[in-house]
């Protein structure tokens, strides 16, 4: 799968699930209960146990069926053990232009952080495939997303912090390009109390969301 591939599934879907476990165990299983609910796009966070060597599993585990990606990479060295390992996409809480830099030259798909309108538009310039906006709930959430495409229209965001079933239909009305959806959606205590089937019936939710929500943006 190449890198247009890999941006029009996650549109497509309009989901990154983050995936954040205390143990390798934990993260597999959610990722099985997210993929079980429909959603086909995940991302491990390098804060997981070993989270390199869980993204070289979910590769082989799922193959094509699930793309897998890696999140809180801070710099170019961690994005080129994730990329090493399988990960189709790499994801940032800051901006480090090195690792967008290193991940255009391998031709994979990189969405750096940035809050301001000034680092929005310097990782783009930078040559992010989207922009992580983080963290967007404690800056004013949706409205504070719609306020930045009003000016920068062209560039793809991606709001992640403050992402809840609740909040998800206002972003992408706001002109998200996919929600990144941590612990509202990948619930640890369900996992860990045995309720695997909760995770898997919210990602069904947050993708009727997504779909009536963008159906309600073209009217």
């Amino acid at each position: 799968m190449n890198k247009p591939d890999v941006l029009k599934r996650i549109r497509d879907i309009g989901l990154i699930p983050v995936v954040r476990a205390e143990s390798a165990g934990l993260a597999l299983r959610a990722v099985a209960a997210i993929k079980a609910g429909g959603v086909s796009v995940l991302e491990v966070t390098m804060t997981v146990p070993g989270a390199i060597g869980v993204i070289e599993q979910l590769v082989k585990a799922f193959g094509a069926e699930a793309l897998i990606g890696a999140g809180t990479v801070l710099d170019a060295e961690t994005a080129d053990k994730c990329i090493q390992a399988g990960a189709r996409f790499i994801v940032s809480p800051a901006l480090n232009e090195d690792t967008i830099a290193f991940c255009r030259a391998n031709e994979v798909a990189v969405f750096p952080g940035a809050l301001t309108p000034t680092e929005v538009v310097r990782a783009w310039n930078a040559g992010a495939d989207a922009v992580k906006v983080f963290p967007a709930g404690a800056v004013g959430g949706a409205s504070y997303l719609k306020a930045l495409k009003a000016p920068l229209p062209q560039i793809e965001l991606v709001p992640t912090g403050g992402v809840s079933l609740e909040t998800a239909a206002n972003f992408i009305k706001a002109g998200a390009m996919a929600l990144g959806v941590g612990a509202d959606l990948v619930d640890i205590r369900a996992l860990r109390d045995g309720h695997d089937q909760v995770i898997t019936e919210r990602a069904r939710q947050y993708l009727e969301i997504v779909r009536t929500a963008r159906q309600g943006r073209q009217a």
